[in-house]
């Protein structure tokens, strides 16, 4: 667990609510999905879970296929 620091918030045209934050101690920039809204489609908008490029969602990369 690292200390992060409160950047701001934005909300998505989705009506998703985003919260960045910095780490103290790296600097990375960490980008969270503090709320889902009830309108979004987007499966990958998951209540705290992070959004950040170096960072996907559900611990997954979307890249791989699954074969049946």
């Amino acid at each position: 667990m690292s200390l992060v620091r409160l950047m701001g918030f934005t909300t998505l045209t989705c009506g998703c609510v985003t919260g960045r934050y910095r780490e103290v101690g790296s600097n990375r920039e960490i980008t969270y999905i503090e709320e889902k809204s009830t309108a979004c489609a987007s499966s990958g908008h998951v209540r705290n879970q992070p959004v950040s490029a170096d960072r996907v969602a559900h611990g997954f990369n979307p890249v791989v296929a699954v074969r049946a």
